[in-house]
């Protein structure tokens, strides 16, 4: 057992090495959207919101969105099939600002997931150059959008995507959200969405802003109708067809309380992760023990009275502890001593794989927002997506 740790703790230090590497190249390439000039005159941009039971949430973000320095703009809110005050709340907004626009949507057709047909269905009422796909619990600060569409111009995007501040306020869910972004980033590379030569993508669910022609050229939403993680998909499959893409950071202007709860954030993630590792218990295995051998053990081992396994053991912490703090310090407002935990909050991260991919299990598919989407009708839109 220990030679086999030997073996694999140093060849995870030279992987750590390359992530590093990786890393360090790919954040010279991430602007941050605050450092941007802003528009003062330009195209119709149009802000496609889909809500369901948001009462609690949407006027505070739709008020912060209406008092921004860029003023040519419309808002499409789409009520789906809330049961709460959305729809209501909805309908006061547009009589206080006449650039509003409500849909209220009343039936989910079938084959489609209800965030996506909402998103999709506002689409069909908008008249902009440029679309935003945001939700209904984003807080704006006044010029984040006329910085983003200056940005977007400037360089003749057709797609940009921005990482706002997710905002956390207990500690263990600080300490979740951290893991959380600094697994997606290593894993998904989001920075080489900037690289002209690469076909990996991404698309953040708070910010997508992508050209109308593009969007209509790619075939809408209708080509992820399906998929959980939407934002994620339709960024990834622009970059795929060709499409010129960047991914900004947006912490100061653009904040998002991701979840209230750890408990939330683990209930919110039941709906894609499965999806994220393709509806595979391969993937599912495959996962929970990479999290557990690089995140994990290392910490264990470093007792050992082996000294070389104990010394190849630090060496990996060390590595994965740099890249903790440079994706933490880049990419959110929390702070790098949320290492300390590090372990803890891996086991938690494994916790919440188990559990997803043990709720789709036994359901046979998700439930989202009180709709349930069948394992196989998932699974089967997944293929017919990538075929």
């Amino acid at each position: 057992m220990i030679n086999i740790l030997t073996i694999l703790f140093a060849i995870g230090i030279l992987v750590w090495i390359g992530f590093l590497i990786d890393a360090f190249i790919g954040f010279q390439s991430l602007d941050a959207l605050e450092n941007e000039a802003a528009l003062v005159d330009g195209p119709l941009l149009s802000v496609i919101i889909a809500a369901r039971n948001e009462e609690s949430q949407i006027r505070q973000s739709i008020i912060s969105q209406l008092t921004q320095t860029y003023k040519n703009i419309e808002w499409i809110l789409v009520n789906d099939r809330s049961t709460d005050k959305t729809g209501p709340l909805m309908e006061q907004l547009a009589k206080e600002d006449n650039r509003l626009k409500v849909v209220h949507i009343k039936e989910l057709p079938q084959g489609w997931l209800g965030k996506n047909h909402a998103l999709y269905t506002g689409t069909l009422s908008t008249s902009g150059k440029w679309l935003l796909f945001t939700d209904a619990d984003i807080i704006y600060k006044p010029e984040a959008f006329a910085k983003a569409l200056h940005y977007a111009e400037k360089h003749r995007l057709d797609h940009v995507t921005a990482a706002p501040n997710l905002n956390a306020h207990k500690f263990w869910l600080k300490t979740f959200v951290a893991f959380f972004l600094f697994g997606f980033s290593y894993f998904k590379r989001p920075w080489l969405a900037n690289n002209p030569k690469s076909k990996i993508g991404t698309g953040i669910g708070a910010f997508n802003l992508v050209s109308k022609a593009t969007y209509e050229a790619f075939g809408t939403h209708e080509r992820i109708k399906m998929r959980p993680d939407d934002d994620l998909q339709l960024g990834m499959k622009l970059k795929q067809e060709g499409f010129n893409q960047r991914i900004v950071t947006a912490l100061h202007l653009i904040e998002v309380e991701w979840y209230g709860s750890l408990k939330e954030a683990l209930v919110g993630l039941e709906k894609n992760t499965f999806a994220g590792l393709h509806y595979r218990f391969s993937m599912v295995l495959f996962a929970i023990l990479g999290v557990f051998v690089t995140h994990v053990l290392p910490f264990v081992a470093i007792f050992s009275t082996n000294k070389i396994l104990a010394l190849l053991s630090l060496g990996n912490i060390i590595g994965s502890g740099i890249l903790y703090v440079m994706i933490i310090k880049k990419m959110t407002m929390f702070s790098p001593a949320l290492f300390f935990v590090f372990p803890i909050t891996a086991l938690l991260f494994i916790y919440s794989i188990i559990r997803a991919s043990f709720l789709t299990f036994k359901r046979g598919g998700i439930v989202w927002r009180g709709t349930t989407y069948t394992l196989r009708e998932l699974r089967d839109q997944k293929h017919r997506g990538e075929s």
